[in-house]
């Protein structure tokens, strides 16, 4: 949201999802792909009626053809024009056959996630940031024998949470931290294009002594269940599992309770008052290019930026912005609250109105926790404003700390303000590893 505070927020965001139980048939996955190629197609040549036709109930209910070309529009405003389909591959999850088609736009390359249910029907959608990220290897600052990676298990009940707890070795106890995601269906390791900047800060930290636990965002795991909670807010996305990941870690062997520190990422910086309201026992919290605006302002002002970077603005492309700009507009409706079902840019309306209630800085001012505040000068989606609103609310705090890196973007890694950076391989800087380390020994002393 991903991630909102995030990497390509709109492609983190978007996303619909189903919530109904399907009756088991056999189908070839693969059989499934000129479905998902021709739905694509279909919404490129602005055909949204025919796109919607093989929606199940809920998608109907949820994703008309009007909402399906508001979101399309989105998403062209973010990634820039369309230009073709590369590639596909499949996935089963929980029973739903899952066909992903690599698009390349002018901005940025996309996996389009089509879900289907065992009648052929679209079950599910959601645009993603491609993965390419196969040929990761670690940051040259990982020392892959000072560490272990242990498979654990986030949460329980409804919405249980696959992770992986990254112990030093060593008799220990050890201060641990918990990695909070940005927007959108995240992975445990934020997987970004080839990058994956929380396995980076996971092994790069527990090289220096340091526990780190991270694990798979609920919309990532549960996404085709999330669209079942009425209401929903970003406690159900985000807030109770980071509350749940401290939980498990408090009575984990080997790791220190009294030690025990939050990162946030993006909006999992906008949101850390909230996992210590759940969490009290947590030491100290730290904000990763964390968001303290309005979402849709700062979706409106990344798009903008984006339509900057280009020499001439088309027609199209100035339309794609004004579609943008009047989806926005309905929040802005004094009547919008009374219809909790509505949906915006895919996301329904209880959580755009949820996050409308937040103002981190000034809710950080009311914590007792220290802090570290990173912000990324290259950054075009967490601002050098927003980092300027965190030191204007905590800057007279002396168990605040402020850091910035001029030529790092949104995931910490070097930039040059474009969103061509999210597709070179890279790896969070050793720099911003070594200050979060730094940090994390002095207040837990």
């Amino acid at each position: 949201m991903t991630r909102a505070c995030i990497v390509l927020i709109v492609l983190g965001l978007i996303c619909v999802s189903l919530a109904c139980a399907q009756t088991k048939q056999e189908t070839k996955v693969d059989d499934l792909i000129p479905l998902a190629k021709t739905f694509v197609d279909q919404m490129n040549k602005g055909d949204f009626t025919a796109a919607t036709q093989p929606f199940d109930a809920t998608m109907h209910s949820v994703m008309p053809p009007e909402k399906l070309n508001a979101t399309w529009q989105a998403l062209l405003g973010q990634a820039g024009a369309f230009k073709q389909q590369v590639g596909t591959h499949t996935a089963k999850a929980q029973g739903y056959d899952i066909v992903f088609v690599t698009c390349e736009f002018a901005q940025a390359k996309v996996d389009v996630k089509v879900v289907f249910d065992s009648q052929k029907k679209i079950a599910g959608l959601f645009f993603l940031p491609a993965d390419t990220s196969q040929d990761y290897k670690p940051a040259s600052y990982v020392k892959p024998g000072s560490f272990q990676s242990k498979e654990v298990t986030v949460g329980g009940g409804e919405w249980p949470l696959p992770g992986t707890l990254t112990l030093p070795r060593g008799a220990g106890p050890f201060p641990a931290l918990v990695l909070v995601h940005g927007s959108g269906p995240q992975d445990r390791d934020e997987t970004i294009g080839p990058n994956k900047p929380f396995r980076d800060l996971a092994e790069g930290l527990a090289s220096e002594g340091i526990a780190v636990l991270r694990y798979e965002k609920r919309t990532k795991v549960y996404g085709h269940k999330m669209a079942s909670i009425k209401n929903l807010t970003v406690n159900d996305e985000t807030v109770d599992d980071a509350a749940a990941a401290v939980a498990l870690l408090l009575k984990t062997p080997g790791i220190d309770p009294k030690r025990v520190f939050v990162l946030g990422h993006s909006l999992g910086g906008m949101i850390l008052h909230r996992v210590v309201k759940e969490a009290p026992q947590v030491r100290g919290l730290i904000v990763m290019a964390g968001s303290t605006r309005r979402l849709d302002e700062v979706i409106l002002e990344q798009t903008a930026f984006i339509a900057g970077l280009k020499e001439h603005l088309t027609d199209a492309d100035k339309q794609e912005v004004e579609k943008l700009k009047k989806e926005m507009a309905r929040l802005n409706d004094p009547d919008i609250a009374n219809h909790p079902d509505a949906v915006i840019m895919g996301v329904p309306v209880s959580y755009w109105l949820d996050l409308r209630k937040l103002n981190p800085p000034q809710e950080a001012k009311s914590l007792t926790q220290p802090m570290l505040i990173l912000q990324g000068g290259k950054d075009y989606q967490v601002t050098e404003k927003d980092f300027a609103n965190w030191k204007a609310a905590l800057s007279g705090r002396k168990d605040v700390t402020f850091k910035f890196y001029p030529n790092l973007y949104h995931s910490f890694m070097p930039g040059e303000k474009t969103p061509a950076d999210y597709e070179k391989p890279g790896h969070v800087v050793k720099e911003v590893v070594d200050d979060i380390a730094s940090w994390i020994r002095r207040n837990g002393e």
